[in-house]
């Protein structure tokens, strides 16, 4: 039960199994979800989500590497949490949510230094670790190109 369970939350209902590109589809998921569901723009709920999620990913993260090996392609829970949390507290609009899909996917792809250091934490932490900072150095960015933006005086929004 415990592994079905894990299955379950991990690979965010089934998103894991996608045959191509499995991370990716689920961060498109994600941001379809913060864009169709009202309540995930109020940065109360959507951190609040990440913490849990971040927490249940450790378990299931866990539990999936004892079963499938260190970080299997179809848990995909750690790039749901990751892209919450680059368009935590945004504005709205479609640039914002085009950077922070952009920024996050590139983030957790390139691993670039305490990225790729916390993928090396073990069992689930490792898992989850990664993509929560990719998640956070993606919010930052898509920060600093919206304030590089309005200091030139260019539109923010699309």
């Amino acid at each position: 039960m415990k592994l079905i369970t894990a299955k379950i939350l991990s690979t965010c209902f089934g998103l894991g199994y996608f045959p191509a590109a499995p991370g990716t589809v689920t961060s498109i998921a994600a941001v379809l979800c913060y864009v169709f569901i009202p309540a995930l723009h109020s940065t109360m709920v959507l951190l609040s989500l990440v913490v849990l999620f971040t927490a249940v990913g450790v378990w299931a993260g866990t539990v999936m590497e004892e079963h499938y090996g260190s970080d299997p392609s179809i848990v995909t829970i750690d790039e749901l949490a990751g892209q919450w949390l680059a368009l935590a507290a945004l504005p709205t609009g479609l640039l914002p949510l085009l950077l922070s899909f952009a920024f996050f996917r590139l983030f957790d792809i390139a691993k670039p230094g305490p990225i790729d250091a916390a993928q090396r934490l073990t069992g689930g932490w490792g898992i989850m670790a990664d993509d929560v900072l990719a998640g956070l150095f993606a919010n930052l960015s898509v920060r600093g190109v919206l304030a590089l933006l309005t200091v030139f005086h260019l539109p923010v929004s699309l």
